[in-house]
């Protein structure tokens, strides 16, 4: 996977130097991330059709899990 950065640090797959360490991600427009909140993420990418957006406030990252959650493994994603 590409060299991926990442601010958010309470996500599980956060890392020092803001690197996210997730195995593979999905970012997505807003309006198809809002109705799916926990059921569509990465392993579900090629069932997803193009998703334009306008501009950089609507899109999502799907892959966000916080660190510690009791969810950690639900969207089938590992830790690099």
């Amino acid at each position: 996977m590409s060299n991926i950065k990442c601010s958010v640090n309470n996500c599980h797959y956060w890392d020092s130097g803001n690197i996210c360490q997730a195995s593979q991600i999905l970012v997505t427009s807003d309006s198809l991330a809002d109705p799916a909140p926990d059921s569509l993420d990465a392993p579900q990418a090629s069932s997803v059709g193009a998703t334009p957006v306008e501009t950089c406030m609507e899109t999502c990252c799907k892959t966000f899990v916080e660190r510690n959650s009791s969810h950690l493994y639900d969207d089938q994603i590992t830790r690099k």
